[in-house]
């Protein structure tokens, strides 16, 4: 299905506005230079304008591609059985002003679709590339930005686990390096490794696991259980942590050709060269906070209930950002256990800040926060994908540097 449109036809509902970390005057994103100051955000309520006749699914993913145009990856087949026939098509191009600008996907000739749509990323020519994450997704989509079918990585439901060359397994994320022109994914909802393909043709490269080890396979799942085999999260608060990765949620590479792993259930990013040498790796969150004893309400729970569930599903590593500036001086973690944005100095790897209101129903807040991607001007793009929380987008605006912490 493809639908195209030059302007916005609506703007999507909301009910409030918030300012995020401190509010500074717009300005380039050479600022973040400055060696004492983190970027400050204010979230954009009226972003992205979703045509009105349309109702969005879970919200799995966010792109840029060349012009900074914003791609919005959901899962049509989650839309509430009422809305079915309101459901927009997978992929939806909206432009930085939040204009819708196109919408396609879907299951189609030629290629697999995948059952569980996920992640959305974009080469050097603004090709999309598409990963599944259902078990059954063992392959991965290239397509032109207008929706035309170029490449299938792999095939549904034909991977042997984490040995196999030719199929992935749930893939959750895709990045492009263009000084190899190889797709690096993290294929991480069955299997617990990166592995690297060609983007022209398709053909393996390599592959490796948490430390540069050898992915090992999980056990399986018992017969009919719809769990992944993986283990539970890592609870430990000491040492280097879990030797195999565990649930690898997202995989991006910086300018100086440095890959940043989000191994969510493990609470890490793990760094690494292109070639798969382990270079360090730090923890997100990693000590269990106190009960929360929060009284007001998000979606008719206690926000405290919320909080303590999130936390007691012990992930917080989730999805990787970088600042604009050419030395990427600001790194950007999804952080599901706070749902707020963490932002860490690249270099140090310490936490300085964070984007975001915590866990709610109202713009600047979140639930579930799920992906994040940044434009050229330092602006930031989330997706929530929670069945009984937030299924949206949302744009916040990079409003300069402060040294407020």
């Amino acid at each position: 299905m493809k639908v195209r449109t030059a302007a916005a036809i609506a703007t999507l509902i909301v009910t409030a506005t918030g300012t995020i970390v401190s509010s500074a005057r717009a300005s380039a994103p050479s600022q973040l230079a400055a060696s004492n100051e983190i970027p400050t955000f204010k979230v954009d309520a009226t972003w992205p304008k979703v045509p009105k006749q349309w109702v969005l699914g879970l919200v799995s993913g966010v792109g840029v591609d060349s012009k900074d145009h914003i791609w919005v990856l959901h899962r049509p087949r989650t839309v509430n059985p009422e809305d079915k026939d309101k459901a927009a098509p997978p992929v939806l191009e909206f432009d930085s002003a939040g204009n819708f600008i196109q919408g396609w996907g879907g299951p189609g000739a030629g290629y697999e679709w995948p059952d569980t749509e996920h992640g959305i990323a974009f080469d050097s020519k603004d090709n999309a590339w598409i990963a599944g994450s259902a078990r059954t997704d063992g392959q991965l989509l290239k397509f032109t930005r207008d929706g035309k079918f170029l490449l299938q990585i792999g095939r549904s439901g034909q991977s042997t686990g984490n040995t196999d060359k030719a199929n992935v397994r749930g893939a959750a994320d895709i990045t492009y390096y263009a000084k190899t022109n190889e797709i690096f994914v993290a294929d991480g909802y069955n299997n617990r490794r990166i592995i690297v393909f060609d983007a022209d043709s398709g053909a393996f490269r390599r592959m490796w696991g948490a430390f540069g080890n050898v992915a090992t396979d999980p056990p399986a799942p018992p017969p009919g259980s719809r769990g992944n085999g993986l283990p539970p999260p890592d609870a430990s608060t000491e040492g280097t942590g879990a030797d195999q990765f565990n649930l690898v949620h997202s995989a991006r590479i910086s300018n100086d050709g440095l890959l940043y792993v989000a191994d969510r259930a493990n609470k890490r990013v793990q760094i690494f060269t292109p070639e798969g040498k382990y270079v360090n790796q730090v923890f997100i969150s990693r000590m269990k906070p106190a009960p929360s004893t929060d009284a007001r309400t998000a979606f008719g729970q206690p926000l405290a209930k919320l909080v303590d569930g999130l936390v007691n599903a012990g992930m917080t590593a989730s999805r990787t950002a970088f600042s604009p500036d050419k030395e990427q001086r600001f790194l950007y973690v999804v952080d599901r256990i706070r749902q707020q944005i963490a932002i860490l100095e690249r270099k140090s790897l310490q936490v300085v800040g964070y984007v975001g209101d915590g866990v709610g129903s109202t713009p600047g807040s979140f639930y579930i926060l799920h992906d994040v991607t940044a434009d050229s001007k330092g602006n930031l793009y989330t997706a929530e994908v929670n069945n009984d929380g937030n299924r949206r987008a949302q744009k916040f605006i990079f409003t300069g540097m402060s040294t407020k912490r």
